[in-house]
């Protein structure tokens, strides 16, 4: 099962960019894919997370398990970003245990997320 690795690319981190300045979302993002993506995780550029006065953000997720919002970041954090989201495929359910997350994860979490429990269908 693939883990999704959501990076918000518009995010400006507070700052006022000009037309042809790359935002620090999209820097994020970059930095991330160069530092190599984990087995089984995939990638995805967003246009918003909805953290905009949390600094740059990322999201992770995959079907059955908890999800994360992280913010207050930067492209100096993407081999965390990595750690973390390795650590994350990693656990069946998505609960990565405390001390096996990087520092980042443990402190600049803006969301955790219960998995969507799958109704059976109604009969008709």
């Amino acid at each position: 099962m693939t883990v999704t690795l959501h990076v918000c690319i518009t995010c400006r981190a507070g700052q006022t960019l000009g037309e042809d300045e790359t935002t620090p979302g999209k820097r994020l993002h970059g930095a991330i894919l160069e530092a190599g993506v984990p087995e089984g995780v995939s990638v995805v550029p967003v246009e918003c997370l909805s953290a905009c006065s949390q600094g740059c953000s990322v999201a992770l997720s995959a079907p059955g398990r908890w999800s994360y919002v992280y913010g207050r970041l930067s492209d100096a954090n993407a081999r965390d970003v990595v750690a973390g989201a390795a650590a994350y495929a990693a656990a069946p359910d998505g609960l990565v245990p405390w001390r096996s997350r990087p520092e980042i994860f443990r402190k600049q979490s803006l969301a955790r997320i219960p998995p969507i429990a799958v109704l059976p269908e109604a009969a008709e």
